[in-house]
């Protein structure tokens, strides 16, 4: 079955510039479009209220992704559109939709305290249990954001794409991560500025006086452990200008801080087969609630 990339879609203003978003990402990819509306059964007395009727709710649940569908097409003629309706929790439902996806496209919830944004429950329930990556777009996510500002300093589509960032843990480096960061880069045209943070082990940190040549010693390990990670990489994307950036710190705030020179965030979880709980990893988290970039989230053993 051919796969596609999915959108989930409830006709919010986040929503539909996920489906922009959404409708781009096909372009690069050379992949039809689904559009995913979830209606979640209300209790039987409301169902039952003249204002939300059998026939006012199939109105609603019809017209939303049909004329979303319907303002793609105009706008990206060269995608196939296709809309689905679903049934159920919109996490559990658009979770499921995200198996047979390329990739799942969810709009975030508001903006968050300094400056990204902020994922909702049913955004982090979907993160958190989906199989395929799922990519978060902000509200106000427009095409012109994810380019260099052009030579007048205006936002346009006409200019390269800004970097793509990798947040990269050496200890537990994944090929399916490295390779989506990568091959995201390689369509974009891109370069890859892979983003490493580290501290001093814990034997090191408590009770050491302040050594210059230590921390150097440190940051120069850390350095090898990434070139030797991307090594391979390099090799078999030879068109991606990658950049190495290990540096001392948090690499949550380095990540975050990394997203605003970015056009698309990626970052790991590790796959937890119990349906309880939203944990999605510290890095992965921080990116989610204050990248100013989208952030997509890729799943791995």
């Amino acid at each position: 079955m051919l796969r596609t990339i999915t959108v989930g879609l409830d006709g919010s203003q986040e929503s539909r510039a996920a489906t922009e978003w959404a409708a781009r990402e096909a372009e690069l990819r050379g992949l039809p479009l689904k559009i995913v509306h979830v209606w979640e059964p209300v209790p039987e007395p409301m169902a039952e209220s003249p204002l939300l009727g059998a026939e006012t709710r199939q109105h609603w649940t019809e017209r939303i992704p049909r004329e979303a569908a319907e303002a793609v097409r105009l706008r990206h003629p060269g995608v196939e559109v296709r809309t689905e309706q679903l049934s159920g929790r919109p996490g559990d439902a658009l979770a499921e939709a995200a198996k047979s996806a390329e990739l799942l496209v969810l709009g975030s919830r508001g903006l968050g305290g300094i400056g990204g944004f902020m994922v909702g429950s049913v955004g982090l329930s979907t993160v958190a249990h989906a199989d395929s990556p799922v990519v978060v777009i902000r509200a106000l996510e427009t095409a012109a954001d994810e380019h260099e500002l052009d030579p007048a300093g205006a936002p346009s589509t006409a200019t390269p794409f800004r970097p793509v960032v990798l947040g990269l843990d050496v200890a537990h480096p994944d090929e399916t991560l490295l390779q989506f960061a990568f091959d995201a880069a390689e369509r974009r045209a891109a370069s890859l500025r892979v983003v490493h943070g580290w501290y001093p082990p814990p034997y090191y940190a408590y009770g050491t006086p302040v050594n210059p040549a230590l921390n150097e010693a440190l940051a120069l390990s850390a350095a090898e452990a990434v070139a030797e990670v991307l090594g391979p990489w390099r090799e078999k994307f030879p068109d991606v200008e990658v950049v190495e950036d290990s540096r001392y710190g948090s690499a949550a705030a380095l990540v975050v801080d990394a997203s605003r020179e970015a056009s698309l965030v990626v970052v790991g979880r590790r796959i937890r087969r119990s349906p309880f709980g939203t944990h999605v990893g510290h890095v992965t988290h921080s990116a989610l609630h204050h990248s100013t970039a989208p952030v997509a989230v890729v799943p791995h053993s």
